[in-house]
């Protein structure tokens, strides 16, 4: 039977789906090319107002005059009416060629910030004859409606900006510009709100220099703003290179200008808007007890001022601050929560049960920093450790009085944060009030009991404080004792919340200090020295009130206090007494921007597509796509081609191999079958005996 061999090579010609797969790379980055050739390129530089007037671009204002004149001869002697659209668009390129401000924005930096006219005259015009035509097509703008008052900045003197202790914010403009004349008083209204907090400056394109080196950069090189004039750049304080300068990119408005300067330069914080609803569960439940409440109303729903925000960083351990949006028909709501009659107006809420302050009108920087310095603390201060030697309640320090008083006195309530203590301090505030009064009125008083402790109070010598007992629970237990600290010191071990009273009579004695602080000097040891010189400057007694929560019998009983107080001569000795709990050493808001970025996701993301757009209109990208498509498609082709040599070398190296027949296969078979079946079974170990082996006899053998 005839033999059949195989085919010399099993390789099979590529299919066209894998060569396209193979060359999938250099097709993109043609169509690529092909594409910003030719739609990118023609959409990205457009015919500029030299080539409508078919002269060379950056020609002379005698040269725009020229063509103009040549075209308008044109005109007149041809037999048929000249196209309306193109009339315009000559035109308006004569007009604003042969403005020498308008040129000189044009040709620096791309300026055409008019270009809409065109556009509308030619649908005013559209089916008139072109005598209906009314020139000129553009207004230039009033020169007197741009300020400046503000400081003009040069390019000699810029280097000078850069020490200054404040930052600086700088308006790019141009004198031609009508943007920048209606965008006037807006520049007022921000240089007004960053009054006191930074420097203003003004800076006209005509100082070439300097407003290119302060304009974007397109990837050519030239100089632009990416959102026209005015434009707007800052040097923070401390800047001492250019890269510190930032540029606002922003929506052109007071308000976002001056977000934007107030957060990104001067990292102020925010201050979030609430409604009725919203008021109290996220603000009021949310914020700390021990703090003022400064509430804004504003009739704008702008962002608050920069000095606002600056006094709420400056107040930040004093006061949290919020803004409602007022409506006329919510009025009567706010007028029953906190007695607002209208907007603009602030509220100060302090103490629980103390009727709010409340400031009616427009403010500026010192009014509002003099209404925070007066509102500052609560009507019954919290005790905490940056107020204990200000109320002078600490052993350490001295009294309000002044440094030459010897006894003085602190009455303090203390608890958990909770409803019971809210009603302590309440009261408190309630003896505080009528000591207040009681000091301020000439008349002689009632009840002369009470004259010690109102005499006390006027003096300063009395001093009228709360103590968070969960938080400051080693003062708590120090003062009340392990008896009557469980309800009232440390974390809440029962749903019941016990809030104290008590006085601490402070007793200085200079005298025994001095002997104290010499017979510290005489030990070697530091650490000894410390010890001693950690303890208390005063000596203390401590009395607890167990009456009722009554105004008039508290009154007494600290007028009791006082009296016992100053006439008796009891001991001076000194502790240690625990210190108080510090507060956090920064605000939340500034901890958190440390860690988080100012410049949001979404706007980072928006940065990124601007710089893509921008090399968008390099037109190297068109060439070099192009290039990238070549060699790629080269790359490809040597590699597939030298794949191609190889296989053909390895299929000449192999011997042909014939088909066997079936009679061959059969015998092969039945010869692999043959030899299993003489193969000899495997050997043991029991097959063969050592040469050494021997037997072992057993002992009772023969």
């Amino acid at each position: 039977m005839a033999r059949v061999s195989a085919p010399p090579s099993q390789t099979t010609s590529p299919s066209t789906a894998s060569i396209i797969r193979s060359y999938s790379l250099p097709l993109i980055l043609l169509a690529g090319a092909m594409y910003y050739q030719l739609f990118v390129i023609p959409k990205s530089f457009p015919p500029s107002h030299y080539d409508v007037l078919k002269i060379e671009r950056y020609s002379s204002v005698e040269k725009v005059k020229e063509a103009y004149e040549k075209f308008e001869s044109e005109w007149n002697t041809a037999l048929e009416a000249p196209d309306t659209l193109q009339i315009l668009k000559i035109r308006y390129a004569y007009e604003l060629l042969t403005n020498p401000t308008w040129k000189r924005d044009y040709d620096l930096f791309g300026i055409d910030e008019q270009l809409h006219i065109i556009e509308a005259a030619t649908k005013f015009y559209a089916g008139k004859n072109t005598s209906a035509l009314d020139f000129p097509l553009l207004d230039a703008p009033s020169f007197e409606s741009v300020d400046h008052s503000y400081k003009v900045i040069t390019t000699s003197d810029f280097q000078s900006l850069f020490p200054d202790t404040k930052p600086w914010l700088i308006q790019l403009y141009s004198s031609g510009s009508k943007r920048c004349a209606q965008f006037s008083d807006d520049w007022k209204k921000i240089a007004s709100s960053l009054d006191m907090v930074a420097n203003i400056g003004v800076v006209e394109l005509g100082e070439i220099q300097l407003a290119a080196y302060l304009a974007d950069k397109r990837s050519t090189g030239k100089s632009f703003f990416r959102n026209g004039i005015p434009s707007f750049v800052t040097v923070p304080r401390g800047c001492q290179s250019a890269n510190c300068i930032t540029r606002f990119d922003g929506d052109l408005t007071a308000d976002e200008v001056t977000n934007w300067f107030a957060t990104t330069v001067l990292h102020l914080p925010q201050i979030m808007y609430y409604s009725k609803e919203t008021l109290v569960p996220n603000f009021l439940a949310k914020t700390s007890p021990r703090k003022v409440k400064v509430i804004l109303f504003s009739t704008t729903g702008e962002r608050a001022y920069p000095f606002i925000r600056q006094a709420a960083k400056d107040y930040w351990d004093f006061a949290s601050f919020a803004l409602i949006l007022w409506r006329e028909e919510e009025s009567s709501y706010w007028l029953g929560a906190f007695g607002v009659e209208s907007a603009p107006a602030i509220v100060f809420l302090k103490d629980p049960g103390i009727k709010p302050v409340v400031y009616h009108g427009s403010i500026n920087n010192s009014v509002f920093l003099n209404l925070m310095e007066n509102n500052k603390q609560q009507e019954l201060p919290q005790l905490r450790s940056v107020t204990s030697m200000e109320l002078g309640c600490d052993p350490h320090g001295y009294s309000r009085a002044g440094y030459d008083t010897v006894i003085w006195y602190c009455a303090i309530a203390v608890g958990r944060l909770s409803p019971e203590l809210n009603k302590m301090r309440e009261t408190m505030c309630r003896v505080q009030e009528t000591l207040s009064k009681h000091a301020k009125s000439d008349q002689p008083y009632e009840d002369g009991s009470l004259a010690p402790a109102v005499d006390a109070f006027k003096r300063k010598r009395l001093t009228f404080a709360w103590v968070d007992g969960e938080k400051q629970q080693d003062y708590c237990r120090f003062y009340l004792g392990s008896s009557a600290s469980y309800d009232t010191c440390g974390q809440r071990r029962s749903m019941n919340d016990v809030p104290h009273l008590f006085v601490i009579r402070y007793l200085r004695n200079s005298t025994t200090l001095d002997k104290r602080d010499q017979e510290a000097t005489k030990w070697n040891s530091l650490l000894l020295q410390d010890l001693l010189k950690d303890q208390d400057q005063a000596g203390q007694f401590v009395a607890k009130y167990n009456g009722a929560d009554d105004i008039p019998q508290i009154t007494k009983w600290i007028a009791g206090i006082i009296t016992d107080g100053d006439s008796r001569d009891l001991p001076f000795f000194t502790l240690k007494t625990p210190r108080l709990v510090e507060d956090d050493s920064e605000p939340v808001w500034s901890r958190t921007a440390q860690k988080i970025p100012l410049k949001n996701m979404k706007q980072r993301v928006l940065e990124i597509l601007a710089g893509l757009y921008d090399y968008l209109e390099d037109p190297r990208v068109g060439p070099i796509l192009l290039l990238g498509a070549l060699a790629s498609l080269g790359t490809i082709w040597l590699r597939r081609s030298q794949q191609a040599d190889l296989a053909k070398s390895n299929d000449s190296d192999q011997p042909r191999h014939e088909e066997p027949t079936p009679e061959e296969r059969r015998q092969r078979q039945r010869d692999r079958l043959r030899k299993r079946s003489n193969k000899k079974p495997p050997s043991s170990l029991t097959d063969f005996e050592p040469s050494d082996a021997y037997q072992l006899l057993d002992s009772e053998s023969e």
